[in-house]
């Protein structure tokens, strides 16, 4: 039952990626247009942000839903929740509902099973993936692209970005004593929380996922901290039962100074094309670090203590 209110708010959350596709699209149709057309142009864009309240504020009740439905205190309590979710007649969440309800009410003996059975352990969707990983050529040439294909396949599963078990448990196999397996392990774990960085329409959820991404110490996220730097947007911020509307400004000023720590040629560029960026705060530190790194970055960071301090 779980699993099916999680499925349902990600179909929520994929309304709101959709109309934040919409915004970006907007915003770069905006530098070219005449004043009358940016007139019609921010309406439009101030309309997609209403929208995306509302939808913000839909995918956090169906995540709450989903974690309620596992505490209900007793058969009764649940039963009721049940009958309370059928009101809805939500087709990812009704069918489910029912069954639960249906299986509630058939007495043991005849759920098609008997007590001494054995529970047999299912593979996790992460298990399967770690597995292969040890036993299919495919995954074990030395190509890593084969790999980070694989890992970008895996992340964009739906819901899979979502499944907190399934992140800690792909977590957890980056230190495998296979080197691999545990390639594949941090390449779907950027992947993952890249998703979460890039997507998640809570900017506090989002944000954790960008200091995880920092903590990770492997040259395949200088590319996804360089997506969320060039990525200005829009989501909202939980505070007790209030949302409010913020941008994700504070992740992409983490996602700087993490570059600047790489200091790669592609960090570089990076912080170069800052230059026109919207957000003066983020011009000030990509000026600030590029001032005290002039010379070409190569991968090597400087003595430490020449590191930008942009006040952030």
């Amino acid at each position: 039952m779980k699993a099916a209110l999680e499925r349902k708010a990600s179909a929520v959350q994929h309304e709101f990626i959709q109309l934040s596709d919409q915004l970006d699209d907007l915003g770069r149709e905006i530098a070219d247009a005449d004043e009358e057309e940016k007139k019609k142009i921010r309406e439009q864009q101030q309309a997609l942000r209403v929208e995306q309240q509302q939808i913000a504020e839909e995918v956090n009740l169906w995540r709450r839903r989903a974690r309620e439905v596992t505490q209900q205190a007793g058969t009764s309590s649940l039963r009721s929740y049940l009958n309370d979710l059928l009101e809805f007649d939500e087709d990812l969440v009704t069918p489910a509902a029912q069954n639960t309800l249906t299986l509630m009410e058939t007495p043991p003996d005849e759920r098609g099973f008997t007590d001494e059975q054995p529970i047999l352990t299912q593979q996790t969707p992460v298990g399967r993936l770690l597995e292969r990983a040890r036993t299919e050529y495919d995954l074990r040439v030395s190509d890593p692209a084969i790999r980070m294909k694989e890992a970008i396949a895996f992340a964009n599963r739906a819901g899979m970005a979502q499944d907190e078990d399934s992140m800690a448990e792909i977590v957890a196999a980056m230190d495998d004593p296979d080197p691999l397996v545990r390639e594949l392990a941090i390449f779907t774990s950027i992947q993952l929380l890249r998703f979460r960085a890039l997507r998640l329409a809570d900017l506090g959820e989002a944000h954790a996922a960008v200091q995880q991404l920092t903590q990770i110490p492997h040259p395949a996220i200088v590319s996804v901290l360089i997506e969320i730097v060039e990525q200005p947007r829009v989501g909202y911020i939980q505070e007790g039962d209030e949302y409010t509307q913020a941008d994700n400004s504070r992740s992409r000023m983490v996602a700087l100074l993490k570059l600047v720590e790489w200091h790669t040629a592609e960090a570089q560029l990076a912080l170069q094309k800052l230059k026109f960026d919207r957000d003066p705060h983020i011009v000030k530190a990509a000026q600030r670090a590029l001032e005290l790194f002039p010379e070409r970055w190569n991968g090597e960071f400087p003595d430490q203590k020449n590191a930008p301090d942009t006040g952030g």
